[in-house]
């Protein structure tokens, strides 16, 4: 039972996380022959205020 868990910043539309979601499944499901409905993605959206790249918020680009 494969659990995937994806960590992006916030701002994505609800239409391309499902996209991605079901891309994701879709792959998993492939090459592991898992049946995609034990196939769990956990989705992680992190605020720009609190992500960091380089010493910079991603808050202040």
């Amino acid at each position: 039972m494969p659990f995937i868990t994806i960590e992006l910043i916030e701002g994505r539309s609800e239409e391309q996380l499902k996209a991605m979601v079901a891309e994701v499944t879709e792959v998993v499901s492939k090459n592991t022959n898992a049946p995609k409905e034990n196939i769990h993605v956990f989705i992680e959206e992190l605020k720009k205020e609190r992500y960091a790249v380089n010493g910079k918020l991603k808050s202040e680009d």
